[in-house]
């Protein structure tokens, strides 16, 4: 069983077919095809059931592409590690930011990083919190944004918590208010955000604890145009306040909510047990440097 064949299935998964699969990989269709075929021989089981263009795990391959994932993430440890050990100048830093909030949280942290390591070459992934989870357990990804809670498969290191507010259009009943309850917001509908964000199981539980199931009008993975819906009085979007204060619009209102407080709890993860390179480290470090911090970062707890 080799690493090359074990990250053309793993290739094959994340991009649901052999096609986008050659591509990622640099082989042909063929190749992959073969690979995993052979992986299948090898093992004298079907990892893949294969319909038409599209492929999806079999039992089996569930077990075999978790331990894939696994064991390619452990080679990349291994290369970091090397790495290091050499002392190459400079190396990769390899980032996922959250499409919302980056521009507050780190763009005075990327600046400074830029001032202290000119040399590192940092490789920036923007996705949804789940998303970006996902690539830094595949290790792809050395570190990355996300919204606490996470799973026991992480360490983090906490950076700010803010609430959550309902933004209203202005002209709206509640807008004449400076707080309410979750559940008034029960006959108005939603405004969610795209897949993969941490936000809309966070909004939906807050939504069945407070006895409604939402009904969403609109989905979008842009803050500025849910802004704009809301505006255009198609609905109520929950943000974190300083997205709030930062984007002001004369057609909608920001009202706090009492019950249940929701927060934007956001933190730096990186997958338990992972090496971290030099690069890596110096980017957690800098969190309590004046330059980075002064920009209103809260830092807090580390987790390990």
């Amino acid at each position: 069983m080799e690493i090359r064949t074990l990250r053309m299935f793993v290739e094959v998964v994340r991009q649901g077919g052999f096609s986008r699969a050659a591509d990622k990989v640099f082989a042909t269709q063929s190749t992959v095809s073969k690979a995993v075929k052979q992986l299948e021989g090898e093992l004298g089981l079907v990892l893949l059931d294969r319909r038409g263009h599209h492929c999806q795990l079999t039992e089996a391959g569930e077990i075999v592409y978790r331990r894939a994932v696994s064991i390619l993430a452990q080679g990349d440890d291994m290369k970091l590690e090397l790495e290091d050990l050499r002392g190459l100048k400079g190396g990769v830093l390899r980032l996922g930011f959250p499409l919302i909030g980056s521009n507050t949280l780190f763009a005075r942290w990327f600046a400074v990083y830029r001032t202290h390591y000119p040399d590192v070459d940092v490789r920036l992934v923007e996705h949804g919190s789940k998303r970006l989870e996902e690539l830094v357990l595949a290790g792809e990804l050395d570190l990355a944004a996300s919204l606490l809670p996470v799973s026991r498969e992480f360490e983090w290191q906490e950076l700010r918590r803010e609430p959550i507010d309902a933004l209203l259009a202005a002209d709206h009943p509640l807008a004449t208010v400076d707080t309410i309850r979750f559940n008034e917001l029960a006959d108005i509908p939603f405004i969610l955000y795209g897949p993969g964000f941490a936000l809309n199981p966070m909004i939906r539980e807050a939504c069945r604890e407070s006895g409604f199931v939402p009904k969403v009008t609109a989905q979008s993975s842009q803050v500025d145009f849910v802004i704009e819906l809301v505006a255009a009085k198609l609905g109520v979007a929950l943000l974190p306040r300083m997205i709030c204060e930062q984007r002001p619009h004369p057609l909608t209102k920001r009202v706090a909510i009492s019950q249940p407080s929701l927060y934007w709890h956001m933190a730096l993860v990186w997958r338990r047990g992972a090496f971290l390179s030099h690069a890596a480290q110096a980017w957690l470090t800098l969190a309590d440097d004046p330059r980075v911090a002064g920009r209103g970062l809260q830092t807090g707890t580390r987790s390990r």
